[in-house]
């Protein structure tokens, strides 16, 4: 998982680590560091954001001037990959959930994306997180588009035991997502999640039906699907897609296949809206909690 991102940071800082730490030395080492992170699918923006933050750390810093100074340099780059990522890193859904479990009513999440970045599957797993933490759920089939969509989260539906609410296709999402929280309201299910067609960010008539789905559905949080092997494809999706439809939270997809890992520094960023959970399987228990600290340390461990 980033293994090209984890050598060429490490890289940066073992040469930054043989330089002092005034203006005139850390400029082009840190020209250095911003190329390293765009080529990695890191937005222009946020690279230099990375940097800025990296230079307020380093200056002045009481680093030995003999010597090892490479953990004074790798804690500045965490803390400054840290900074960038770490926004609102703390929105916990699952308080939210509770907090509408004991208004006695239910919780409902729509999931959007394009087509292929695994939006389905993810939308089972986070059932499977849902089913463990104690919670009743139903699923809604919005996707009523693409053919075999309502037959796959059917069969996720079989194997984890909770019912799919389905009309024909071509029939009209928002009337689907509508029903399914009507239905859990009637028998008491905790939290409703409503998958949605793919849309391109850059059809504006499939985008206008999105917005149309969330303004009947009004979910109480939404979710954007990217597949981080996309690279910055994954960061102009969610900037367009907050633009139009407006999300709550990201969950990055596919991410113990990507050798770059660029979307992970720029979504949260450029978007302010928090990455909640990364993909890294294909099975139900292969998505795993995003900890901005944690993802800076494994960028640079060893």
């Amino acid at each position: 998982m980033f293994e090209k991102l984890r050598k060429g940071l490490k890289g940066i800082v073992s040469k930054i680590s043989n330089s002092g730490f005034t203006d005139k030395d850390l400029e082009p080492l840190l020209w250095d560091l911003q190329i390293q992170l765009i080529s990695n699918d890191v937005s222009v923006e946020v690279a230099e954001k990375v940097c800025v933050e990296m230079k307020e750390r380093l200056m002045g810093t009481n680093a030995p001037r003999f010597g090892d100074k490479s953990d004074v340099v790798r804690t500045a780059l965490r803390e400054s990959l840290e900074a960038v990522m770490d926004c609102n890193n703390k929105l916990n859904i699952f308080e939210k959930i509770s907090q509408s479990k004991k208004d006695g009513e239910p919780f409902s999440v729509m999931f959007v994306g394009i087509n292929g970045t695994g939006k389905t599957t993810t939308i089972a797993k986070f059932t499977h997180k849902l089913q463990e933490a104690g919670y009743s759920v139903v699923l809604a089939s919005g996707d009523t588009y693409r053919a075999g969509a309502i037959e796959q989260l059917e069969e996720h539906g079989r194997r984890l035991g909770v019912r799919v609410i389905r009309h024909k296709y071509g029939s009209d999402a928002a009337a689907v997502g509508f029903d399914a929280v009507e239905h859990a309201r009637a028998q008491g299910i905790d939290v409703v999640l409503i998958d949605t067609a793919g849309r391109m960010q850059t059809n504006r008539n499939l985008m206008d039906e999105l917005q149309k789905v969330k303004r009947v559905v009004d979910p109480n949080f939404t979710i954007m699907i990217l597949d981080s092997l996309i690279g910055n494809d994954a960061t102009e999706q969610a900037m367009t897609f907050n633009d139009y439809i407006g999300f709550d939270a990201a969950i990055l997809t596919k991410v113990d296949a990507d050798a770059k890992g660029g979307s992970s520094l720029s979504v949260p960023y450029l978007t302010g809206k928090p990455v909640l959970y990364v993909g890294v399987g294909q099975e139900y228990d292969d998505l795993e909690p995003f900890d901005a600290q944690r993802f800076a340390e494994k960028l640079l461990a060893d």
